[in-house]
């Protein structure tokens, strides 16, 4: 019997469902591992209409989420979250949580003359050129204007091609993403195997994500809270600052 069925979301769609909490991350999810340079591969694939595989979900009430609480029926974000999270740093301009559970911001500059993505950089930022942060198109409402103050930057450009530039640019919202929803029905045991499946294309989970992914799932044994003590622990030990501190208090750490 097929667990699962297909439908097409715009992202504009997704984007909807993450800002009004119907879309959730369980615990067996990971931080985000992505550099800027693979958002900025994505959102470049977006534009040029490549595809840019699926988002998987499950709808469950009885599922622990990150933040400790139930999943009451939203849509659990089972595998994806990178590309989810990646799409509302570049388009919406969020803050992301790095895999040492830092904030962070990913900004993507966008340049209408040689129809190219790139990561912000200091560079990149004094030159006229570019546009800074692409999120701030799409979430323009008036292409008039934008257009407009870039020819102003940027004398000499055909006005008629640079509108078409924005204007694709601002369709990325308009692209779909390929949506797995998962039977309602599966137990966390079998949703947790599929996520393991899967993540073995990708960004790899390492034996340590693996031990995570299980921990998180036992919810008899308060598998959150210890996965989250954990998780902490680790980002804290690897911090250089806190690790001198001990060693240069604790005579008897070596």
């Amino acid at each position: 019997m097929q667990k699962y069925s297909i439908n097409n979301q715009t992202i504009q769609t997704l984007l909807t469902w993450v800002q009004s909490g119907d879309i959730a991350i369980p615990e067996i999810q990971r931080p985000f591992v992505w550099d800027s340079s693979k958002v900025r591969d994505f959102i470049d694939s977006l534009h040029q209409g490549y595809p840019v595989g699926y988002v998987i979900s499950w709808t469950n009430p009885d599922v622990r989420l990150k933040d400790g609480s139930k999943s009451r029926g939203k849509k659990i974000l089972i595998d994806g979250q990178q590309r989810i999270t990646a799409l509302t740093a570049a388009l919406l301009g969020h803050y992301v949580l790095d895999k040492n559970y830092k904030k962070t911001k990913i900004k993507i500059a966008f340049n209408p003359i040689l129809e190219k993505f790139e990561v912000l950089n200091p560079a990149i930022s004094k030159d006229k050129t570019w546009i800074p942060d692409i999120s701030e198109v799409i979430n323009s409402s008036n292409q008039w204007d934008l257009t407009q103050k870039y020819l102003s930057d940027n004398p000499g450009n055909d006005g008629n091609h640079i509108s078409s530039i924005f204007s694709r640019l601002m369709s990325i919202s308009t692209k779909q993403i390929g949506v797995i929803e998962l039977s309602h029905d599966l137990d966390i045991e079998t949703v947790t195997e599929i996520f393991i499946r899967i993540n073995q294309k990708g960004v790899k989970l390492s034996n340590a994500d693996f031990v995570m992914s299980k921990i998180a799932s036992d919810e008899e044994h308060q598998g959150n809270k210890m996965g989250s003590v954990i998780a902490f622990s680790g980002s804290v030990v690897s911090d250089n600052q806190f690790t001198n501190h001990i060693v240069d208090n604790d005579k008897e750490f070596d």
